[in-house]
């Protein structure tokens, strides 16, 4: 998400809750490990310079899990873990018309 529109996710995630720890469950930075595209690799060293917890779960479980745990906001744009956050009241965090971060709470 933020590297094919350029925009610095600590200074918009900043602006929205104000100071944040940003967390990466482990599961996903395996996932990005196996994943080619440049924006996989671009990715992978974003969720590396992150604080990186343990999850028992796997890909989108995984960021549900650690989302309950940690209490925290869900930064994505998938719409299937959109859907998913929401019916667990995790509160979200996505990108609008490709130029602004919205923040839905619950």
């Amino acid at each position: 998400m933020p590297f094919e529109i350029g925009i610095n996710l600590d200074a918009e995630v900043s602006g929205l809750l104000g100071d944040v720890r940003f967390v990466v469950p482990g599961p996903l930075v395996g996932e990005l490990k196996h994943l080619d595209s440049k924006w996989a690799k671009a990715a992978l060293a974003l969720a590396r310079s992150r604080e990186i917890v343990p999850s028992e779960a796997h890909g989108d479980d995984s960021v549900l899990e650690v989302a309950q745990r940690e209490h925290a906001y869900i930064l994505t744009n998938d719409k299937e873990l959109r859907r998913r956050a929401r019916k667990l009241c995790i509160p979200l965090i996505y990108l609008r018309s490709g130029t602004h971060l919205v923040l839905e709470t619950y």
